[in-house]
């Protein structure tokens, strides 16, 4: 089961009042397991950046006041690309997986209209698990932030100073393990597959059947001594039935 864990920063809260998405992050889960897949885009929106917005996730406020010159580790949009040359590299990442988003409305909403700009078709309605749902349901009367869930979880969110949406992202993803019931153990995934030759640290990998079914551990004399015990048991023994 393959789903996207995703994350987007914003110049606001309306799409429909011209506000719009600066960064995309996202990452792979298969069978809730990290692949090391991820996406990362940050987008020119073509508009000034609020300070309120830039006070949030430190994003563009070179767009903003043009005159102003970028500090040190403030990321400007002015040379990123605008969505719409990167839509199809981004809808190519999610494919038609579920993604897991921290408040799904907010993201969604933004997502659909930038689609919709673009000509694209939109994200369909249940496209997304809310997090912040199962949180209100499963603590109902506690914060349900990213913040406080990690807080909750003891998931380690130090290098979250501001927002960012891969970083953001990969906090989510631990935080969703958790609300769903813990981590799933690993098994072998930095290992070889004896069978195909396949290296399972390979992010792309993928499970597949066996090309040939394994032998049966019965031997031929277990096989003799269980049906002598089935056909002692007469003919209204549960396997003779089935």
């Amino acid at each position: 089961m393959r789903e996207i864990v995703l994350d987007t920063e914003t110049t606001g809260f309306d799409p429909e009042q011209g506000d719009r998405i600066v960064e995309i992050g996202a990452l792979e889960l298969f069978n809730h397991v990290p692949t090391g897949r991820t996406y990362h885009q940050y987008i020119n929106p073509e508009r000034g950046m609020p300070d309120e917005a830039f006070g949030v996730h430190g994003i563009g406020p070179d767009l903003l006041s043009p005159a102003r010159p970028a500090n040190p580790g403030e990321v400007t949009l002015k040379d990123k690309p605008v969505f719409a040359k990167v839509v199809d590299a981004f809808l190519d990442f999610i494919g038609d997986s579920r993604m897991i988003i921290h408040n799904a409305a907010f993201d969604v909403k933004f997502l659909n209209a930038e689609l919709r700009w673009t000509n694209r078709p939109l994200l369909p309605k249940g496209c997304a698990i809310d997090t912040l749902d199962i949180a209100r349901r499963r603590f109902p009367g506690s914060p349900a932030s990213l913040d406080a869930l990690c807080r909750r979880f003891s998931i380690d969110n130090t290098a979250r100073t501001l927002h960012g949406a891969l970083l953001d992202s990969e906090i989510l993803a631990e935080v969703y393990l958790e609300l769903i019931g813990g981590k799933q153990p690993d098994f072998g995934l930095s290992t070889s597959d004896g069978n195909s030759g396949q290296d399972m640290s390979d992010p792309l990998w993928r499970p597949r059947p066996r090309a040939n079914a394994l032998p049966s551990r019965l031997s031929e004399k277990e096989k003799a001594a269980h049906a002598a015990f089935v056909e002692n048991l007469g003919e209204g023994a549960l396997w003779v039935k089935t």
